[in-house]
């Protein structure tokens, strides 16, 4: 058998409402199939089974809000035909242990093991660094539910009851729901924010790319073709990072258990503003083994499904580094803040015409500042030099982009 949790899709999320199931008891599911619908903070999202096999169970229903980690179903995986042997034993267990004053449900097994640890008898288990959170987030440590090892409260734990406590209990109306999503986002992005600027070690660094090349490059190859395949320079910038990423794998990572663990695939994650506000950052998958033209078209598919609220859940939980750019804004430098686990955020600012010097004479050139956020937990100054020089070098051959 295996458990369909809730996902975590990204470090500011600690619970999801189910809004609907995609399938049913005894429907068959492929890996990778869509099998719930879920509601964060941010969006609406579409999330995929990791096994294949039968639905055995739905244990959590629409409309149910659901902490992440917390199992929603049980699928009987393919070539796992003799597990029901191991289940018929399993119900007459309740049967005997259940309480005769106490009705017996089939559903409702999940509320028993959160309660346990409430009641348990011992000293608290939290980390230094969780208690100091809950002070500053007033929190009462006791009233929280660990999930970390023999029920130790971890900061996670600390964030998610602070969050809870900030949502309404009761359901708002219809009407009222999309404000509410607003300020439950901007309070999970805080967390997030937060937590990145008190743990992550940040260190900055910035450059300014000529994007002459780039620029004459792309405007004479979408003369050859047709209006609906054209490109975006910030497709090139996408691009070049990912092919940077190859040079500099460190900063392809991701930081866990206190130590940073490099992702064998490049999964860039772009950040997209949302017409209600705020911020999501799907990843774009394999970015550096798309062609230009594919990269362009996922991009455009994956901003305009990140608005309609229709991403899918590995689209949000993949991301290996992220590319913002704020030039449409006018803004010229980015500094973003890293967005946990990542190791390391990419800026790009406005392009626009400065003064170079080419040959020993001065003229005019569009230019545009990339920018460098990085964990010095993971990499220092020097590797992230050598990145931003990469992009830079990159840019210089676009047409080998």
């Amino acid at each position: 058998m295996a458990d369909f949790v809730m996902p975590t899709l990204g470090s500011d999320m600690t619970e999801g409402t189910l809004v609907e199931w995609k399938k049913k008891v005894g429907d068959r599911v492929v890996k990778g199939e869509i099998i719930a619908e879920v509601e964060t903070e941010k969006a609406a999202i579409e999330v995929e089974s990791f096994h294949s096999g039968i639905i055995e169970q739905l244990l959590a229903k629409p409309g149910e809000t659901v902490p992440v980690g917390t199992v929603m179903a049980i699928i009987r995986e393919e070539g796992a035909q003799t597990k029901p042997s191991v289940q018929a034993p399993a119900s007459p267990a309740p049967l005997q242990t259940v309480s005769p004053k106490e009705p017996v449900s089939s559903l409702p097994p999940a509320p028993p093991p959160m309660a346990a640890p409430a009641t348990e008898p011992g000293r608290l288990r939290i980390s230094p660094a969780a208690r100091k959170l809950a002070g500053e987030l007033g929190v009462d440590p006791v009233s929280v539910q660990g999930t970390g090892p023999d029920g130790s409260i971890s900061l996670d734990d600390i964030q998610r009851s602070a969050a809870q406590r900030a949502q309404p209990s009761a359901p708002l109306a219809a009407a009222d729901r999309t404000g509410d999503r607003q300020a439950r986002m901007r309070q999970t992005i805080a967390a997030a924010m937060a937590r990145s600027k008190r743990e992550i070690p940040h260190y900055y660094l910035s450059t300014t790319i000529d994007m002459g090349r780039a620029l004459t490059w792309i405007t004479e190859e979408n003369l050859k073709r047709p209006v609906t395949d054209r490109l975006l320079y910030g497709v090139l910038l996408i691009k070049a990072v990912a092919l940077a990423l190859r040079e500099v794998p460190e900063l392809n990572a991701l930081w866990k258990e206190s130590t940073a663990v490099q992702n064998p695939d490049i999964h860039v994650g772009v950040a997209v503003s949302l017409r209600q506000g705020g911020l999501i950052a799907p990843a774009i998958h394999n970015t550096d083994k798309q062609s230009l033209g594919e990269l362009m078209s996922r991009f455009q598919d994956v901003v305009k499904r990140a608005r309609a609220g229709t991403l899918r859940s590995s689209e949000l939980s993949d991301p290996t580094i992220t590319v913002t750019s704020l030039g449409e804004q006018g803004v010229e430098t980015v500094f973003g803040v890293i967005y946990p686990p990542q190791v390391a955020l990419v800026g790009f600012g406005k392009v626009v015409e400065r003064p170079w010097i080419i040959e020993g004479r001065v003229v005019s050139r569009p230019v545009v500042t990339a920018s460098l956020s990085a964990d010095h937990r993971v990499t220092d100054g020097h590797r992230g030099g050598v990145f931003l020089s990469t992009v830079d070098r990159l840019l210089q051959e676009p047409g080998q982009l």
